[in-house]
C-alpha cells in the first residue's frame, strides 16, 4: 500500500509538473506579446517563428497548404506552432520535476530560437526584434523553476517521500496567480499592438481618392451574365482572394510612406510619397489578377477596378530605359515592408500595358490586406512576379544578378498568365433535374483576351459557348452554354482560346513552377 501511495503521489506531481510547463510557456508568450508592443508586432515569437517556417517551407508544401487550407493557411500554421509549443512545454515541465535546471534551460533555449528567427527575418529592424522572445523566455524559465520548487517534497530521515500539503497549496495559489497575471499581460500586449496601427487606420480614413485623369471605359452591359451562381464580374474587395506570406498584415501610415526607385540604369533616383502619387495623373482600369497557386478551376482569381499611377511613367522620370531600347536592367525588384521581394520584367512594365502603382481598389483606398497604401498591379503576369503589396522599394537590376523570393524557392523567373477557364455552375457533384441546364463560368487570358470558349459533355464533341461582352483584354470574360440534360451521370469540361488563337492545353500540370494548366471538369448527376 505504501508503494501504491507513493506512485499516486508521483502521478499527481507529474501531472502538476506538466501543468507548470504549460503555465510557464503561457507566461512566456504573454510577456513576449507585451514586449513586442514596445518593439513591433512582427517581432513576437509566434509571428517570427511562423515567418521563418514559411520562408523555409518547400514550394510543394506551401502549395499544398494553399490548396487545402486556402486563406486560412496562416491560421493553421499558427495553431500548429502553438500546439507544438504546448507539447514541448508539457515535456519540459515533467523533465524539470527531476532536473529542475534543465527544464528552465529548455525554456530559455526556445527563447533563443525565437529571437534568432526574429532577427533573421527579411524585415527585421535589428537586434531589438529578439527582445520579445528573450524576455518572455526568461520570465517563463524563472516561473517554471519556482513552480517546480513548490512541487518537490521533503525527505524524512528514513528516506520516505513526504509531500508537504502547504507546498501544494502554495503551488495552486502561485500557479493560478501566474495564469491570471499572464492572461492580463497578454491582453494588454494585444491591445497595445492593436493600437500601434491606429495612425495607419486614421491615415487610410483620411484618404480621398482624386478623380483619375484617365477613367476606365464603362463596363459593357452584357459583361455580367444573369446566371445564378456565376462569379460577379467585379469581385468585391472583401471577397477578393488573398495569398501572401504575412502572418501580421502590415499597417502603414500613408503620411509617412515613401517609395524609393533606384538601381541599375536609374539616372535620377526618386523618392516618392503617397501624396506625390495622388497628385499625379492617375489612371483607372479594370484588371483581373491571378495567383500562380491557383489550381485548374481554383478560386484564386479576381477582377477589380484599380486606380493608380502609371509605373512606366515613374521609371522614365528616373531615366530608366527598357532592354529593347538599350537599358541595362531587365528586372524590377519590388520590396514590401515585410521583406517580400518580387521580380518583374522591365520590358513588360514599359511595353504600354497599364502597369501601375495602385492606390485604390473598387472606388476606395486599398484595404490593408490588399496592400494599403500602395501596391503594384501589372496586367498579364501572375501575382508572384508583379503584384507587390505594401511596396516601399523598387530596384532596377538583372535576372542574372538577383533572384527574388519565390524564384529562390523553385518558381519560374518569368510567369505570364496562362489561358484558363472555369465552370462556376453547376457545382461539382450537383444533382439536377433533366431538362435545360445553364452551364456558365469565366475564362481569362490577361493582356491577350478571350476569343472563344467551348464546352464538352462527357466524351462528346466540343460545342461553342456563348460569350458575354468583353470589357478589356485585361479582364476575365464570362460565358454560358444551354445544355439539354438527360438522366444519368455526366462530366462537363470547358476550354478557352485566347486572341492569339492558342487553345488551353489538355495536359494537366501543377502550379509549380509557372502556373497550372489543363481543362476544368465537373462531375454531376441528372435525375
Amino acid at each position: 500500500m505504501k508503494t501504491l501511495r507513493v506512485t499516486r503521489q508521483g502521478l499527481v506531481r507529474g501531472g502538476l509538473a506538466g501543468l507548470s510547463g504549460l503555465i510557464a510557456g503561457y507566461a512566456a508568450l504573454a510577456v513576449a506579446e507585451l514586449v513586442s508592443a514596445a518593439v513591433r508586432p512582427e517581432a513576437g515569437p509566434i509571428n517570427a517563428v511562423g515567418g521563418a517556417a514559411i520562408d523555409r517551407t518547400p514550394a510543394p508544401v506551401k502549395d499544398f497548404a494553399i490548396r487545402h487550407f486556402g486563406e486560412d493557411d496562416k491560421f493553421v500554421l499558427q495553431l500548429g506552432i502553438l500546439a507544438t509549443l504546448s507539447v514541448l512545454a508539457l515535456v519540459l515541465g515533467i523533465v524539470a520535476l527531476r532536473f529542475r535546471r534543465v527544464g528552465s534551460a529548455g525554456v530559455l533555449l526556445f527563447g533563443v530560437v525565437g529571437a534568432a528567427a526574429a532577427v533573421s527575418r527579411p524585415d527585421s529592424t535589428g537586434i531589438a526584434d529578439g527582445l520579445p522572445s528573450l524576455v518572455g523566455a526568461v520570465v517563463g524559465a524563472v516561473l517554471l523553476y519556482v513552480l517546480i520548487g513548490l512541487l518537490r517534497p521533503s525527505e524524512a530521515a528514513d528516506g520516505d517521500v513526504r509531500g508537504e500539503p502547504w507546498n501544494r497549496r502554495r503551488f495552486l495559489v502561485t500557479a493560478s496567480s501566474a495564469a491570471v497575471a499572464s492572461t492580463g499581460v497578454g491582453a494588454l500586449g494585444r491591445v497595445l499592438n492593436d493600437r500601434a496601427g491606429e495612425n495607419a487606420v486614421a491615415s487610410r480614413a483620411d484618404v480621398v481618392l482624386p478623380q483619375p485623369a484617365s477613367k476606365a471605359a464603362p463596363i459593357p452591359p452584357g459583361a455580367q451574365l444573369r446566371v445564378p451562381g456565376i462569379s460577379s464580374f467585379i469581385t468585391p474587395s472583401k471577397t477578393f482572394y488573398r495569398v501572401d506570406t504575412a502572418l501580421v498584415v502590415p499597417k502603414i501610415d500613408a503620411t509617412t510612406w515613401k517609395l524609393r526607385i533606384h538601381g541599375k540604369g536609374v539616372q535620377r533616383p526618386l523618392s516618392v510619397t503617397f501624396q506625390d502619387l495622388l497628385e499625379r495623373e492617375l489612371i483607372e482600369r479594370d484588371i483581373t489578377l491571378t495567383c500562380v497557386s491557383n489550381e485548374v478551376g481554383g478560386p484564386y482569381v479576381g477582377n477589380a477596378s484599380w486606380i493608380g499611377a502609371r509605373l512606366a511613367d515613374l521609371l522614365r522620370e528616373a531615366g530608366v530605359k527598357p532592354p529593347s531600347r538599350g537599358g541595362p536592367a531587365n528586372q524590377i525588384i519590388s520590396r514590401s515592408v515585410d521583406g517580400m521581394t518580387l521580380g518583374t520584367p522591365v520590358e513588360d512594365v514599359m511595353d504600354g500595358r497599364d502597369a501601375m502603382l495602385a492606390v485604390g481598389m473598387n472606388g476606395e483606398p486599398l484595404t490593408f490586406v490588399h496592400g494599403f497604401p500602395v501596391r503594384m498591379v501589372v496586367p498579364g503576369l501572375y501575382g508572384y512576379v508583379s503584384a507587390c503589396k505594401w511596396i516601399e522599394d523598387i530596384e532596377l537590376t538583372t535576372f542574372d544578378d538577383y533572384d527574388a523570393y519565390w524564384v529562390k524557392r523553385d518558381w519560374a523567373r518569368e510567369a505570364p498568365i496562362k489561358t484558363q477557364s472555369r465552370i462556376d455552375v453547376p457545382k461539382p457533384f450537383a444533382r439536377l433535374q433533366a431538362g435545360t441546364v445553364m452551364i456558365a463560368g469565366v475564362a481569362w487570358a490577361q493582356h491577350r483576351g478571350i476569343e472563344g470558349v467551348e464546352v464538352r459533355i462527357d466524351e462528346g464533341p466540343w460545342q461553342p459557348a456563348e460569350l458575354a461582352a468583353q470589357d478589356t483584354i485585361d479582364t476575365w470574360r464570362q460565358w454560358s452554354y444551354a445544355w439539354k440534360a438527360t438522366p444519368g451521370g455526366h462530366s462537363l469540361t470547358v476550354r478557352a482560346t485566347d486572341s492569339t488563337g492558342e487553345t488551353q492545353t489538355e495536359k494537366r500540370t501543377g502550379t509549380v513552377p509557372n502556373g497550372a494548366s489543363g481543362w476544368h471538369s465537373v462531375v454531376l448527376t441528372v435525375d
